[in-house]
C-alpha cells in the first residue's frame, strides 16, 4: 500500500469514528439502564450473559442447510453502494488491509452463548474506511454465499468489535463456522453476521434479511430479550 493511501485511509478511520462515536455510544448494547441478564459486566457495561441464554460446551452449528465450500483463492468479497470507492478485495487484498486481533462474546437467539472467543480479522469500520463510505449511507446489507442475507444498521457495524473474521483461536476459520471469511457482531445476536459473507451493500434505506422477513427482531439486541418482532 502507498504512503498516500495509507494516509487516505488514516484520515478517513478518524472521519468516521467521529462521526459514529456519540451514536454508538447510545445504542443499547451500550447505554441500555436496565439490561436484561446475568453474571458480572462484560466489556461494555452489560450483564456477561443476556436473558435467556446458557453457556454452550461446544460450539454448534447452525445454518441454511447449505455449507459452500469457497477456497481462499477463490474467495472475493464485493462492496458496493453509498461508498465512494466499491471494490471487490480477494483474500491478499483482505490480508493487506489493517487485521485486528479481538477477543469477544457470541451470543445466538436459539438460547446459547460461546464466552470469550479470540477473533483475527479485519474491522468493519476499517474496511470502510478503506471504500470511503457516504455521509448518506445508514444501513448494511450482507449477503453470504449460501444465499444467506441479513441487515445491520451501520452505527452497529462501525462497532470496534465487528469483524470481518477469518481466524478463530489462531486458526483458521472452519468452514462449517463460515470460512474463509464470515462477520461477527458481538453486540447483537449473532444472526446478524452472515457466515460466507460474499457481497456487502451500503444503504440508505433499510432492507430487511433472510430471518428479519420470517419474523424476527430488526434490531436483535441480546440485552433486551430481542428475539422477535
Amino acid at each position: 500500500m502507498s504512503d498516500a493511501k495509507r494516509e487516505r485511509i488514516v484520515r478517513a478511520r478518524m472521519r468516521l469514528r467521529e462521526r459514529f462515536k456519540a451514536e454508538m455510544e447510545a445504542t443499547p448494547g451500550r447505554s441500555d439502564p436496565a439490561p436484561l441478564g446475568t453474571g458480572p459486566l462484560n466489556r461494555h457495561g452489560m450483564p456477561k450473559l443476556p436473558i435467556g441464554q446458557v453457556v454452550a460446551k461446544g460450539w454448534p452449528v447452525l445454518d441454511l442447510g447449505v455449507k459452500p465450500a469457497v477456497p481462499r483463492t477463490e474467495w472475493r468479497l464485493e462492496v458496493v453502494g453509498a461508498c465512494d470507492r466499491p471494490c471487490v478485495l480477494g483474500w491478499d487484498e483482505l490480508l493487506g488491509l489493517e487485521q485486528t486481533d479481538d477477543v469477544s462474546d457470541f451470543h445466538c437467539v436459539t438460547t446459547w452463548s460461546k464466552m470469550d472467543m479470540e477473533w483475527r480479522g479485519v474491522r468493519f469500520a476499517e474496511l470502510m474506511a478503506h471504500v470511503g463510505v457516504r455521509d448518506e449511507a445508514r444501513h448494511v446489507f450482507v449477503h453470504g454465499y449460501d444465499g444467506y442475507t441479513t441487515n445491520v444498521p451501520l452505527v452497529e457495524a462501525m462497532k470496534p468489535d465487528v469483524l470481518l473474521a477469518h481466524t478463530v483461536y489462531g486458526e483458521p476459520l472452519p468452514a462449517e463456522h463460515g470460512g474463509p471469511v464470515r462477520m461477527i457482531t458481538p453486540q447483537l445476536y449473532a444472526w446478524k453476521g452472515a457466515k460466507w459473507v460474499r457481497k456487502i451493500e451500503l444503504l440508505t434505506e433499510d432492507r430487511k434479511g433472510f430471518w428479519e422477513q420470517r419474523g424476527y427482531s430488526n434490531t436483535a439486541h441480546p440485552w433486551r430479550n430481542d428475539r422477535y418482532a
